[in-house]
């Protein structure tokens, strides 16, 4: 998977790009290799599924993203996607997929990173219901929509499509995804795999700054309506409010109310800034930037995306220049499912006691974390219940080349997996009748 991307020296692989296509005929095969029935749905997702044949209704879904970041590592989304695949194909090669009684099945979503459209969950939004029609008409940075990507290849790109491609609920047993950390944790705690009890809250912005555009040489400086300054006014703003809300914070927006478990795991980011007509020798007519902001807590993180918001209207009202907030996503956090979050926490110590052959790894209490990141188990969760599994990585570095996990951490999350499927797609009554 690595291999396949649209840079040049480097890994891109976005929404339903040239290199997506291709990466979805590899997909493919190895889900057929694997005893899959294979099909790709109106939002580019594709999917393999064993259906047994006196199977129950609802069915377990595993999946995770094949898009990536830009200058990507490998392993963020892929690994859940092979990890699945590869645990159904031991199950094949050793006799126990056809014991299986609940269906299966196997996605790899198309896009989770929005990095295309800036928004994210395309693909998994599509299957729980929860993507808007206006999404058709959302455009990149060269002014294509979805509606035309879909188009372009091949598919229906039109409101009834994507309504098509959701799930009903109660075709639905839950949803479990494998992917690595993207933080220390683990590694600190010298162990291989987690279990997820919660995901952060996410909020998108994009504030846009408009001032005058000039020369550079000629215009006085306290003339100058300069959106450049104010930008860079903002994103210190934005840094000190989510360092130190509490002596930011008004009293109306709850200063001082929020406790330090509320406030842990409060961060946000700018990571993208653009100038217009960005020439040096030109003041700026126009910048604008994104934010991301995520909590743990809800109230938290709506608390400062107000807060900020106001803040943008105050210092650009000093400045003389003009701007406005555009919300672009924004996800509550997601609790993961108890009963799941214990059975893979089982399947996990399982995998790492049968590895090491030790007693003390059996005895080992699998680590429980909370994730910042997001993930298609975050739009998943209003179509049913979720748990997740996280890997181990070297020094919690992600979304950068230098991603890396070990190959014995891959083969206890496969382990694990394998494990759980096991247990989790046996219907109650087949495990009566087999004692």
């Amino acid at each position: 998977m690595n291999q396949i991307s649209d840079g040049e020296g480097y890994l891109e692989r976005t929404f339903l790009s040239p290199a997506s296509i291709r990466a979805t005929a590899v997909i493919i095969s190895w889900m057929k290799d694997s005893g899959l029935t294979t099909w790709v749905d109106q939002m580019g997702n594709i999917h393999g599924r064993f259906e047994p044949e006196n199977s129950t209704k609802d069915a377990l879904l595993i999946g995770s993203h094949m898009d990536t970041v830009i200058d990507a590592g490998m392993y963020d989304g892929s690994l859940g996607i092979i990890s699945a695949i590869s645990a159904l194909k031991v199950l094949k090669v050793t006799g126990k997929l056809q014991r299986l009684t609940r269906p299966v099945e196997v996605i790899a979503f198309s896009d989770e990173e929005g990095v295309r459209f800036q928004t994210t969950f395309l693909g998994s939004a599509a299957l729980s219901g929860t993507l808007p029609e206006s999404i058709l008409q959302v455009s990149d940075k060269s002014g294509t929509t979805v509606q035309d990507v879909l188009k372009m290849n091949s598919f229906e790109a039109t409101a009834a499509a994507i309504t098509q491609t959701r799930y009903k609920p109660e075709s639905v047993g839950s949803y479990v995804e494998v992917h690595m950390e993207q933080g220390p944790v683990l590694e600190a705690l010298r162990y291989p795999l987690g279990v997820v009890k919660g995901i952060a809250g996410q909020t998108r912005l994009k504030v846009i700054v408009d001032g005058s555009q000039g020369h550079a040489g000629t215009v006085p400086m306290k003339l100058r309506r300069d959106p450049m300054v104010a930008a860079a006014e903002l994103v210190v703003t934005l840094e000190r409010l989510c360092k130190e809300p509490n002596k930011v914070l008004t009293y109306d927006e709850e200063c001082g109310c929020f406790t330090e478990e509320a406030l842990a795991g409060l961060v946000c980011t700018v990571g993208e800034l653009l100038t217009w007509p960005s020439a040096s020798n030109v003041i700026p007519g126009q910048v604008n930037f994104t934010v991301d902001i995520r909590a743990m807590d809800d109230q938290v993180r709506e608390t400062i995306v107000t807060s900020f918001s106001r803040l943008v209207l105050q210092r650009c009202d000093d400045r003389l220049v003009d701007c406005r907030v555009e919300h672009k996503h924004s996800a509550p956090a997601t609790p993961c499912d108890p009963e799941l979050t214990s059975h893979l926490k089982l399947a996990a110590r399982s995998a790492v006691s049968a590895m090491s052959g030790r007693a003390a790894a059996a005895a080992a209490e699998t680590p429980v974390l909370m994730s910042g990141a997001g993930h298609d188990a975050m739009a998943m969760a209003r179509l049913t219940k979720v748990g997740m599994l996280f890997v181990r990585c070297r020094g919690g570095v992600s979304h950068s080349p230098e991603e890396s996990v070990m190959d014995d951490d891959v083969w206890a999350a496969g382990l694990a997996l394998a494990s759980f499927i096991e247990q989790a797609a046996v219907s109650e009554l087949a495990v009566v009748a087999e004692s």
